[in-house]
């Protein structure tokens, strides 16, 4: 297998032929229609506009990366969402897009139901909590999923995935394709950042060579064009549900397998507005999830600086209540706490917290979040007296331990 789980030469490849395909003159056409386009729809907020350029560089790359491994008779496996990295003398583009989550490596493997497959790989001497091989339609709806707790493996912790439009017979690691089925979206969910290790993974598609052409680069252009508007399209839809509820307003919660929702996980989404003197305290009750995490994100749907900034926080990243449940301070402005959500001096913004992993698959308690607005000033007064403390030199170590562990999935940014 290869020596990087997510660094490897074929995604190095693609991400240089991503970076080419955005000078394409259709390409760089539609960026600047799409630009326009998404401004007018959202009508930001000043405080969002001051995102805008970031995040759109962003999720156009995406859709750049992600509409270039669209063809079943090549598949390829495709990390898609990543930071800027260098490669040599190439800046290659950031690629967060759809209110990523900082725990999860994403990989997309196209497939066609007319064709047999076996994915094969390898698990990490440290298995993941969640992990999850879910196959989609064009729409985003799951078709079929295997989770990574159900595989079997051999004794090198190797294993194979065979896919196809037949029942399993007795096959492990079997999926069951359909005529519906478009590809594969894979969830490496990193609790531990220091010590969880993603799979390895590298496709085989059985058969006889392709019969077809591949894309033309004009097809290609054309066809991440429309991956660009699409992808501006599907996060304003997010983003405006999201806002159509009151600001801070964090209290309802949801599971779905359709639009890209993951089967089995509660999702709680919100939007925060403070005052200069205010700040967001969250009070989380996970329902005995084995994985959650809180991440704030903007309209844009790109998160923070996950890296170096504790923008989000997951189960492993926090500190416990004595009653089990979880309590958060979320601001601009570092309260002392260590469970602080940092919002990169933001003072409005969105969260989405995902909760997965119940005990015998569904929750064992409350599953709950929900927000209050407090002064600063009384801050103190309100949070559990258990809460953990921090000075600024736990704050720095915190911070520098949180980048050591993110960079272990991203070598070429050390």
């Amino acid at each position: 297998m290869q020596s990087h789980p997510i660094a490897t030469a074929e995604q190095h490849q693609h991400e240089r032929q991503a970076l080419a395909l955005t000078e394409h003159p259709t390409v760089v056409a539609a960026r600047d229609r799409v630009r326009a386009h998404w401004l007018e729809k959202m009508q930001p907020s000043p405080a969002m506009r001051d995102c805008f350029d970031a995040a759109f560089e962003e999720v156009m790359f995406s859709a750049a990366v992600w509409s270039s491994n669209q063809d079943p008779l090549r598949p390829k496996v495709i990390a898609i969402t990543r930071l800027e990295h260098r490669l040599g003398d190439l800046r290659i583009p950031g690629s967060r897009w759809g209110i990523d989550n900082p725990d999860s490596i994403y990989r997309v493997i196209p497939i066609s139901g007319d064709e047999r497959y076996r994915i094969h790989g390898r698990v990490g001497e440290r298995r993941m909590t969640e992990n999850y091989f879910t196959l989609w339609d064009d729409s985003m709806n799951t078709v079929d999923v295997l989770s990574g707790h159900d595989l079997v493996l051999a004794d090198d912790r190797t294993f194979t995935i065979t896919v196809d439009c037949e029942p399993a017979n007795g096959r492990p690691n079997h999926i069951q394709s359909s005529p519906a089925a478009h590809e594969f979206y894979i969830r490496d969910v990193m609790l531990d950042w220091a010590s969880d290790e993603p799979n390895e993974l590298r496709i085989e598609r059985l058969g006889a060579a392709p019969t077809s052409p591949a894309r033309s680069p004009e097809e290609q252009a054309e066809l991440t064009a429309e991956f660009m508007l699409r992808y501006a399209d599907f996060t304003t839809g997010l983003s405006k549900g999201t806002l159509r509820r009151t600001a801070n307003d964090f209290s309802l919660a949801y599971s779905a397998d359709k639009g890209g929702a993951l089967r089995n996980q509660f999702y709680v989404g919100g939007h925060f507005d403070l005052a200069a003197d205010e700040c967001f305290v969250i009070h989380v009750g996970d329902g005995g999830a084995a994985y959650f995490v809180v991440p704030i994100a903007n309209v844009w749907g790109t998160t923070m600086d996950v890296v170096h900034r504790t923008s989000s926080l997951n189960k492993a990243q926090s500190v416990p209540n004595d009653d089990g449940t979880y309590t958060y301070v979320l601001g601009p402005r570092d309260p002392g706490v260590h469970n602080w959500l940092d919002t990169c001096g933001l003072r409005e913004g969105m969260l989405t917290l995902r909760m997965a992993e119940f005990p015998e698959g569904r929750p064992q308690g409350e599953v709950s979040a929900r927000g209050e607005v407090v002064k600063l000033a009384d801050l103190k007064s309100i949070l559990p007296d258990e809460t953990k403390w921090i000075d600024g030199e736990q704050r720095q170590r915190q911070r520098e331990e949180r980048a050591a562990g993110y960079l272990r999935r991203l070598p070429e940014a050390r």
